[in-house]
């Protein structure tokens, strides 16, 4: 299997979640399964049934972390320079609505445009693979065509 890109945060939080998803949620559902079978008949239980459908989603993403730390191939942006790449961080002008916005180019596990962690498998992050300051994009969306100035390329 192919290597998960990732920056050292990302890593750490999805590491983070799954000792939690472990050492608290774990054990706290596996109590409330527990508690549940005690009110007896379990055909009409609804806490048991609620607890066991938490226990599945829990042991579900559990699961699917496993996965991705353990193909994650954590780079740290601070050693990287020079063109758009991986972890780059960029500032951007809409060359159209003169809007100002700056995203960071990480991994799909730890994308989060809201937060501006934009995905490297995204429409704007490859059209800005490869630039460098003062570039231009035109970018194919599926709302469109935008255009972007780059303003700052930095790796912090």
């Amino acid at each position: 299997m192919d290597k998960i890109p990732m920056t050292p945060k990302g890593y750490a939080a999805l590491d983070a979640e799954l000792k939690h998803l472990k050492s608290v949620e774990r054990p706290a559902i596996i109590a409330a399964i527990a508690e549940a079978r005690e009110h007896g008949d379990l055909s009409e239980n609804a806490e048991y049934h609620s607890a066991r459908e938490k226990q599945s989603f829990i042991e579900g993403r559990i699961k699917e972390l496993e996965g991705l730390i353990s193909l994650a191939q954590v780079i740290d942006p601070k050693t990287l320079s020079g063109s758009i790449k991986f972890g780059a961080t960029v500032d951007l002008v809409d060359e159209d609505t003169e809007e100002e916005k700056t995203y960071q180019i990480v991994g799909e596990a730890e994308a989060n445009i809201e937060k501006g962690l934009l995905n490297i498998n995204s429409p704007l992050a490859r059209a800005l693979i490869g630039k460098e300051e003062g570039d231009s994009v035109d970018v194919k969306t599926p709302g469109g065509s935008k255009d972007y100035e780059i303003v700052k390329v930095s790796y912090i």
